[in-house]
């Protein structure tokens, strides 16, 4: 069960996913569900996460996602303690989220099922 605040995804980018799957399947045993042409989810990491299909240039290579079940009352806290909304909530297969920077720049995100 997902917890609120807890990091619970880590998000990577990648221009060419069946490399990266057969990268780190090889590599480290990762098995991966595809969503899509654009998204694969990985397990067997010791922590879920997903690559993310992108040709733009990785400059911070994983985008750490942290669960919170009321995701609205998170997203004021955010702004209210002067993050700043990097990209608002969209929706999502499994769920929606919002992206955000931290005070230093750091982007990171917050999902929900609901």
């Amino acid at each position: 069960m997902s917890k609120d605040n807890f990091i619970n995804y880590v998000e990577f980018k990648a221009p060419d996913l069946e490399a990266i799957k057969s990268f780190y399947s090889r590599c480290f045993g990762w098995t991966f569900i595809d969503y899509g042409p654009e998204y694969v989810a990985f397990s067997n990491s010791g922590l879920e996460g997903g690559f993310e299909k992108s040709n733009e240039k990785i400059v911070n290579g994983a985008l750490v996602v942290l669960y919170h079940s009321k995701l609205e009352a998170i997203k004021n806290i955010v702004v209210g303690a002067n993050g700043t909304i990097s990209k608002d909530i969209f929706s999502f297969p499994g769920g929606r989220r919002f992206h955000f920077l931290d005070p230093a720049g750091n982007e990171l995100a917050i999902w929900s099922e609901n």
